[in-house]
C-alpha cells in the first residue's frame, strides 16, 4: 500500500495509530496532523506533577522526535483539519493546504464543556485540557491565594489536590449530591470527599453556580444557587468534555455522542478509522451497549486496533477498561465498569487508606476500585476479561490469597483454551 495515511489528532491515540500502522506493514507516507504546536504529549501530569513542578515540560512528550523520524511519521503541527472530502479523499487544513489520503484516521479527542453563565468570559476563568492551558495556569497560580474549582470530577479533584499542596485555599463546587457521582459508586466517592476535606479543601455539593462576579474585568467571586458568595482569585472550570465530532459529522460519518466505530475501529466509511476519547464503540464490558470512554488505556489499545485495520489486519478491540487518578499520596485505580452492580465487597482497610471495593453483578466480578492496593487492580485486569469465577465470599475473607488464586487461574487458562 503506497497511498498516504493521514492521522488527524496529535494525541495518544493519533500517535499510536501511526506507530501501529507502520508496525503492521503500512509502507506509504504517514502524516500526523495536530492543532497544537507540540509533539503528542502526556495529559495526565498536567493536573498533577506538571502543575506542582514535579514533572518538567521536557518530560511530557509521549515519544521523542527521533521515534517519529525512525517510523517515517511526518508531524504537521499547529494546524487544524477543517473539512474532509470523502469523494476526493482529501483533508483541508486551516492554513489552506489540502492533504490527499488513501487511508484516514481520526483521533480528534474532546474539548472542555464551557460554563454557560454570566461572567464566564471574565479574565481568570480558566480551563485545563491542553499543555498551553497548563502552562498558563501554572504561570498564574503564584498570584492566587483562593481558587474555586467548578466541577467535582477527576480533573477538578486532581487540580484541587495539587493546589492545596501548593498552599492555596481551594473550594470545589459540584452540582450533583456527591463528587465523582458519574464515575464512582458512593463508597469510594465519599471516601475521597473525606480525604479532600481533611486536606482543608472546601467541598460543596448539591449546589450550582449562578454567576461569576468580577471587578475590572477579572473574576472575584462565585455566586452559588443557595446564595453563598465564594471569593476567588481564579476560577477553574472542569464540568466535563464534549467529543469533537463536527469534522466527522460534516463529512457524513455516523456520530452519536462520539464517532461511531465497529469492533475493528472502522467508521461508517471503510477508508476511515477512529480511536480514542472521540469514539463510541462496542464493548462487552458495558452492559448498556456501545460506550464512549475517556482514558489513556482506551486511547492506546483502541489505536492499536485502528492501526492494524489500516492495513487490513483486523483484530477486534476487546480490552477491559481501566483508569487511574493520583490525588495527594493516594493512587486510585479502577478496572472494569461497575455500573449495574448488585453487590459490593470491601477488601483491605479504608482507615489505613489501603483498600479495594470489588463489584459483582449476578455473582460475576465486573469491576474493582482500588486505593493504594495495586495488586488488587492488577488481579482485576486478569480476572475480569477472563471471566474467572471469583466469588464475593472469597473476596470478603481476609485470609484468601488473591495472588495465588490469580496465578492458578493464569496457569489453567491455556488448558481451558484447549
Amino acid at each position: 500500500m503506497d497511498e498516504s495515511l493521514v492521522v488527524v489528532g496529535g494525541s495518544y491515540a493519533g500517535l499510536q495509530i501511526a506507530l501501529s500502522a507502520r508496525s503492521a506493514g503500512f509502507e506509504g507516507p504517514i502524516l500526523l496532523v495536530g492543532d497544537e504546536p507540540h509533539l503528542p504529549y502526556q495529559r495526565p501530569p498536567l493536573s498533577k506533577g506538571f502543575l506542582t513542578g514535579k514533572v518538567a515540560e521536557s518530560a511530557l512528550p509521549i515519544r521523542p522526535q527521533q521515534v517519529l523520524e525512525q517510523n517515517r511519521i511526518e508531524p504537521v503541527l499547529g494546524v487544524r483539519a477543517t473539512a474532509i472530502d470523502r469523494a476526493s479523499r482529501t483533508v483541508s487544513l486551516s492554513d489552506g493546504r489540502s492533504l490527499a489520503y488513501g487511508r484516514l484516521a481520526l483521533a480528534v479527542g474532546c474539548r472542555p464543556r464551557l460554563l454557560p453563565i454570566t461572567g464566564a468570559d471574565l479574565d481568570g476563568v480558566l480551563y485545563l485540557r491542553t499543555l498551553d492551558d497548563a502552562i498558563a495556569l501554572k504561570a498564574r497560580m503564584p498570584q492566587a491565594q483562593s481558587v474555586a474549582i467548578i466541577g467535582g470530577g477527576f480533573i477538578g479533584l486532581e487540580i484541587a489536590a495539587s493546589l492545596v499542596m501548593l498552599g492555596k485555599e481551594v473550594t470545589v463546587i459540584e452540582a450533583l449530591p456527591r463528587v465523582l457521582a458519574r464515575a464512582l459508586p458512593v463508597r469510594v466517592s465519599d471516601f475521597l470527599t473525606d480525604v479532600h476535606r481533611r486536606a482543608k479543601v472546601t467541598v460543596r455539593t448539591g449546589t450550582t453556580v449562578r454567576e461569576l462576579e468580577g471587578a475590572a474585568g477579572h473574576v472575584r467571586a462565585v455566586l452559588l444557587s443557595d446564595g453563598t458568595r465564594c471569593p476567588a482569585d481564579f476560577v477553574i472550570v472542569g464540568i466535563g468534555v464534549l467529543p469533537n465530532v463536527e469534522l466527522a459529522a460534516e463529512a457524513g460519518l455516523t456520530c452519536q455522542d462520539g464517532i461511531v466505530i465497529d469492533e475493528f475501529a472502522r467508521t461508517s466509511d471503510p477508508t476511515i478509522v477512529a480511536a480514542g476519547d472521540c469514539t463510541r464503540h462496542p464493548n462487552r464490558f458495558a452492559p448498556a451497549g456501545p460506550i464512549r470512554l475517556e482514558s489513556v488505556q482506551n486511547a492506546l489499545d483502541q489505536a492499536k486496533t485502528a492501526g492494524g485495520a489500516v492495513v487490513g489486519a483486523l483484530k477486534a478491540y476487546d480490552a477491559v477498561p481501566w483508569f487511574w487518578s493520583d490525588q495527594y499520596d493516594l493512587k486510585l485505580q479502577m478496572v472494569g465498569l461497575s455500573e449495574g452492580h448488585d453487590q459490593a465487597v470491601v477488601r483491605g482497610s479504608p482507615e489505613e487508606q489501603k483498600f479495594s471495593v470489588f463489584y459483582f453483578r449476578n455473582g460475576a466480578l465486573i469491576g474493582i476500585d482500588s486505593i493504594n492496593r495495586p495488586g488488587d487492580h492488577m488481579a482485576g485486569r486478569q480476572l475480569i476479561p477472563a471471566g474467572v469465577p471469583l466469588t464475593p465470599e472469597q473476596v470478603a475473607d481476609p485470609s484468601f490469597d488473591l495472588v495465588r488464586f490469580v496465578t492458578a487461574a493464569r496457569k489453567a487458562a491455556p488448558a481451558q483454551a484447549e
